[in-house]
Order: structure tokens, then sequence, then C-alpha cells
């Protein structure tokens, strides 16, 4: 477990466990990803816990945060984003403390990868929900009901569906394997209740 200590592979079982975290909420259901989640983060927080922490690189990574929220919130604000990745790359390299508080622990191109792509990538996929929420609706929900879709994922507490061309969170009184028909009995809010149609069930 001592190569757990590495400051480096600590920051990256960190930043991979919470971004496979974020995955998990965006797409629920696929367990996979929960369990790498889970995996990365316990990893990450064995590592953390040995190690030395600068407390303002922490301020600067929330900083970080409060820019990125601000440049997803506000239309063309790219210098918002720029800064947040700014904030995340230099928190991120002087998380751990070192002998020198001026002097990195952690590879800052490593940190400067990591930040990139996993800021540009959050952050575009942030707008398009945005973007997708403020669409009007061309069908009515309550239409749904009675909709024949396919699973996407295993479903019981959580999963998804696919309904009218549409991808839908969904929950399920029993286990449904993905790839399995299904049909909506009801809806809470934008979670649909399915059930699964039996092979030989007639729609």
């Amino acid at each position: 477990m001592d190569f757990l200590l590495d400051p480096n592979i600590a920051y990256l079982l960190l930043a991979g466990g919470l971004i496979f975290a974020v995955l998990a909420i965006l797409n629920p259901g696929t367990g996979l990803i929960e369990i790498l989640a889970l995996f990365g983060l316990l990893l990450a927080g064995w590592a953390v816990y040995n190690l030395p922490i600068n407390s303002w690189a922490l301020i600067v990574l929330f900083i970080g945060v409060i820019f990125f929220i601000a440049s997803v919130r506000k239309a063309r604000q790219t210098i918002l984003l720029i800064l947040s990745i700014l904030a995340l790359i230099l928190g991120s390299v002087f998380l751990f403390r070192s002998d020198t508080w001026w002097q990195p622990v952690v590879d800052p191109w490593l940190a400067a990868i990591v930040s990139i792509l996993s800021g540009g990538f959050f952050w575009l996929v942030a707008r398009k929900v945005l973007e997708a929420e403020r669409v009007t609706p061309v069908h009515s929900l309550e239409n749904l009901i009675g909709e024949i879709g396919e699973a996407r994922s295993d479903i019981k507490n959580e999963g998804s569906v696919h309904i009218s061309g549409e991808l839908w969170a969904a929950r399920s009184d029993e286990p449904i394997q993905a790839g399995m028909r299904v049909r909506v009995l009801g809806r809470e809010g934008f979670v649909l209740w399915v059930e699964a149609i039996k092979p030989n069930q007639t729609n």
C-alpha cells in the first residue's frame, strides 16, 4: 500500500474517484461506474488521510469549483472557465504539503492534463444539460404512461430506459435486466416507474 502514498498516485485516485462519482450521478444504475467511483475514493481517502494537506490549496480548489459553476450558469463566460481550470491546476499541484511551501508535490503536467480534460468535459456536459432543461417538451409527460421502451441498464432502485426517442431515469419494483422491453406505469417528476414486458406478454 506504500505506493498509494505517492502524491501523484493519490491525486489520480482522488480525481478519478470524483470523476466516476459525477458520471454515476449523470448515468445511474450501471453498477460498474459506481464501483469504480467507490473504489477510487476509498483508496484516495486512505492516501489523503496519511499525507499532509495544504489547507490553502483546498481553498483554491474550492474557488475553482465556484468559477466552474459560474462559467456554466453564465452564457459565453469562457474567462470564468479558464480561471476555474487555472485554480484547479494550482490547487492540485500544491494539494499535498512538501518541506518547502513553494515546491509542488504533484506533477504540474499531470495536474494540468487532468484539470483541463475533466474541466472541459464536465463543462460541455453541464452546458448540454442546461440547454436540454430549457427546451420546451414536444409531448405531454402524461402521455408517457403506457409507452413501451427498452432498458438501457439494469434497473432496480435506479437505472435508465429509452422511451419515445429519449433516455429517462427509471425505477422498478422488480429487477429488470438491460435490453429488456419495458412498459411505463407512472412517473415521479422526471423519473419513470416501469415494469418488464415478459416475452409471452402482449402490448
